[in-house]
């Protein structure tokens, strides 16, 4: 039976890891919406200075996902690098 300290300690890092995973999707969703953006404003708006803002937002959420899915990957091993041994 898991004493009271290890079940604490365990579900407080299935909340961490769910964190970030919320984290992580929610930089997916910024890099989408900017991408999108940047898209409907080359295609809709002629006007020289919406092709610019499209063209600067696209590569933006293009760097907001590989930002939020480095970021992940490295709170991810922090947290199972502070795992217990599977044997306890």
């Amino acid at each position: 039976m898991i004493d009271d300290a290890a079940l604490r300690d365990c579900l407080a890092r299935e909340r961490t890891t769910l964190a970030n995973e919320r984290t992580l999707l929610a930089y997916l969703r910024t890099a989408l919406a900017l991408v999108v953006t940047g898209a409907s404003l080359i295609q809709f708006f002629p006007s020289r200075t919406f092709v610019v803002a499209g063209w600067v937002l696209m590569p933006a959420g293009i760097a907001a996902a590989i930002f939020g899915s480095w970021r992940h990957a490295v709170v991810r091993r922090r947290i199972l690098a502070d795992r217990p041994p599977a044997d306890e």
